[in-house]
């Protein structure tokens, strides 16, 4: 297997391209097949459309399937359309049980019968089975390849039923051991497999002390499992105490490093969102502590004077209207809160990288239909309360709602965009955040809030 390093990447994806390009199989095949899956996956992420087709035909479908494990799901989706019908089926009967589970889950309901009914019967109970379970859930990360042994079997018989089931399990470095009714009552692990003798038995080397996850349980809560207890693997049981599945320790990668990044990131994280950065550390005297949020505070401060000029400038419209100033702290308060929202799912998305072009497009269209529904519900909710006031009026009403929809669409667009900018600009996004992306959000919903009431009451 060949090492790709840094410095020669560049090199080696010019010469697969170049195979590609002409037509050459064998050492396009020979070059590409000896390097790590890692390595061919971010080689055939830089495909276009034309590289990628000539990789099908030249790769059989159980060797692209290693390949196809390693991309999102996402990518996963774009190249299954590409693929003929009985090289995509080929490919799929490759694929580990929870891998074929979680691209089903994300494909139209419609291909995945089809897939399903193209699959052999027991294969396709299997999935469906694996399907059923709730997402989020253990049973949703859980496969059901795993090896399981008799404690009556001797360590001898074991290493042969290795042999002939390892290469279809998902991990033979646990081997669980049940009983009759399939109720998990033991554990082995590869080590303490090949130290024992071949004549012991499995009860006489097996663990009781075992432990399980729920299918219901959250898989955060498995993932701490795993982590606290140093595991690759964690039997899922029914409430009966039956094995029905295993999650590997690559099955929570996503939600371990989401942990990972929460232990390390958490405190700086809030500390940016408080204008606090490195203040959180009790340790820290008060003078170290005021340097540090002293310089946020004051920035703040004459951005916040903005807002008092801005209430200035629209005197004689209050003076006119003075029920104006009774919705004042609700303008405001919406549009930090909208925008810290929608800020707070932007920074976590960039912090574990989940975002790229397509992937933006979609969030912002995503955000503008939700500030767009929400602008709409709570401007009609703060209109018809403006009804029922004393001094309340139609107008009053209109104002009111039309301001705060306005407020809540900018503030949610803003909140999405702002940190995405800066982040492009390789400045950490959780800096724009908190009490600067509320300032923001409070001048611009007071200007808008303002704006209109002064159009429409003259």
């Amino acid at each position: 297997m060949k090492k790709v390093t840094m410095k020669n990447r560049e090199e080696y994806t010019y010469y697969l391209f170049l195979s590609l390009k002409n037509k050459q199989k064998d050492a396009f095949r020979e070059e590409f097949l000896d390097l790590h899956p890692t390595d061919q996956v971010e080689i055939f992420k830089q495909m276009n459309n034309e590289k990628r087709k000539a990789v099908y035909g030249y790769l059989l479908a159980k060797e692209f399937a290693e390949l196809f494990q390693g991309l999102s799901l996402h990518e996963q989706k774009l190249v299954f359309t590409e693929l003929e019908d009985e090289y995509a089926l080929e490919m799929l009967k490759q694929l580990p049980a929870d891998d074929i589970t979680d691209f089903f889950s994300e494909i139209p309901e419609h291909i995945s019968k089809y897939l399903l009914n193209s699959m052999n019967a027991a294969e396709a109970e299997n999935i469906k089975f694996l399907l059923s379970h709730q997402d989020d859930s253990a049973g949703s990360l859980m496969t059901t390849e795993y090896i399981s042994v008799s404690p009556t079997a001797t360590i001898d018989e074991v290493m042969e039923q290795l042999r002939q089931e390892g290469m279809g399990a998902e991990t033979i470095y646990y081997i669980y051991v049940v009983d009759q009714s399939n109720k998990l009552i033991g554990v082995v692990s590869l080590r303490e497999l090949i130290s024992a003798s071949l004549q012991l038995t499995i009860e006489q080397v097996m663990k009781e002390q075992v432990v399980t996850v729920f299918a219901t349980m959250d898989q955060e809560h498995v993932s701490k499992v795993i982590k606290d207890y140093n595991l690759l693997a964690v039997p899922v049981v029914s409430e009966e105490d039956q094995l029905i599945g295993i999650i590997t320790v690559d099955d929570v990668l996503d939600v371990l490093d989401v942990l990972d990044v929460l232990d390390d990131e958490v405190s700086e994280d809030i500390g940016e969102f408080a204008a606090a950065r490195g203040a959180l550390d009790l340790d820290v005297s008060s003078f170290v502590a005021t340097k540090k949020r002293l310089p946020w505070l004051v920035l703040l401060l004459l951005i916040g004077m903005l807002t008092a000029g801005l209430i200035g400038t629209f005197e004689a419209t209050l003076a006119e209207v003075a029920l104006l100033a009774m919705f004042i702290p609700l303008i405001a308060d919406m549009a930090g809160n909208t925008g810290t929202q929608s800020l707070a799912v932007v920074v976590r998305g960039l912090a574990l990288n989940h975002f790229d072009r397509d992937s933006i497009i979609r969030l912002i269209k995503r955000e503008t239909a939700t500030g767009l529904m929400m602008g709409i519900v709570c401007g009609i909710i703060v209109s018809l309360i403006a009804l029922f006031l004393s001094q309340g009026s139609s107008i009053l009403g209109f104002v009111i709602g039309v301001s705060l929809f306005v407020t809540i669409l900018f503030s949610t667009l803003s909140g999405t965009i702002i940190p995405l900018l800066i982040h492009k600009l390789k400045i950490d996004p959780v800096v724009a955040s908190g009490p600067f992306i509320t300032t923001i959000n409070d001048i611009i919903g007071l200007f808008v809030y303002f704006s209109i009431a002064t159009s429409l009451l003259h």
